[in-house]
């Protein structure tokens, strides 16, 4: 517990800055960064790829993607990128004499584009009008959910969730997460209102806060069962406490574009 409060207390600040302080390009920067590391330790800590050609085009893929966003020319970029990507990787299919399978290259794709193009959704938020009152809300919707299903589940925890993929979450600290998030999200809408003198919608808020928690905890077991199935415990080590980056955005990864795709069609903002 102490370790994952001291990371917090590291990476909440430096969130922050890359948000706020620092230019525009940094939030792209970071996106890449991250998931580069992601997809490292999905393909090499599972042991789904042992050929370092193919994760290497994959990580440089994941790298790629949220610059492709960034820019606003995707369906160009795009294209140019993944024809490269998809040449060179039958090109070392071909020469592997069959011991890269078509199941290593979809994989390795599906990885390399759902983590980044999922996780851009801050990219996009920073965008909009509003965007940097609406860039905290998939973190907040998402790590409170994560927070309180934890602290709940230690104080009631009675009834098992899905013992076969984590046998740790219980049914009374996904109650927590989903209350905690909702909570949280009206008093985020409260300091938007009062704070910086925006127009809140109080029942549009509590909605991300809900379904944001639902779809944040899905991303937490999707996760999981990818790990049961493989038999390892966390997918790295980098943040002490938590795990590797998977480990500690897999809800983030769900959570976020689902909140973005709300924001767009049910905005609780207003100028």
């Amino acid at each position: 517990m102490v370790k994952r409060i001291l990371v917090a207390v590291v990476c909440i600040p430096l969130l922050f800055v890359v948000f706020f302080a620092l230019p525009p390009i940094a939030i792209p920067i970071m996106i890449s960064l991250l998931s580069m590391i992601a997809v490292h330790e999905v393909l090499w800590s599972t042991g789904f790829v042992k050929n370092s050609k193919i994760s290497g085009l994959s990580i440089v893929l994941s790298g790629v993607v949220p610059f492709w966003v960034y820019i606003g020319q995707g369906p160009r970029s795009a294209l140019l990128g993944i024809f490269i990507y998809f040449f060179l990787i039958f090109v070392v299919a071909i020469s592997s004499h069959y011991t890269v399978t078509m199941e290593k290259m979809g994989g390795s794709f599906f990885f390399s584009m759902l983590i980044p193009y999922f996780l851009s959704t801050f990219i996009r938020l920073d965008q909009l009008e509003l965007g940097k009152f609406y860039i905290l809300v998939p973190l907040l919707v998402a790590f409170t959910s994560d927070a309180f299903a934890l602290f709940a589940g230690m104080a009631f925890g009675k009834h098992k969730l899905a013992p076969e993929l984590s046998p740790k979450k219980t049914v009374e600290g996904s109650v927590g997460g989903f209350v905690g998030a909702i909570v949280c999200s009206l008093i985020y809408g409260a300091v938007m209102q009062y704070g910086f003198d925006l127009r809140v919608n109080y029942l549009l808020f509590a909605l991300y806060g809900a379904l944001g928690s639902v779809v944040s905890q899905i991303g937490d077991l999707s996760f999981s069962y990818i790990k049961r199935q493989y038999g390892i415990k966390d997918f790295g080590n980098i943040f002490p406490g938590h795990g590797g980056v998977l480990d500690r955005f897999d809800s983030v990864i769900f959570c976020a574009p689902f909140v973005e795709i709300l924001i767009h069609f049910l905005p609780a903002l207003g100028a």
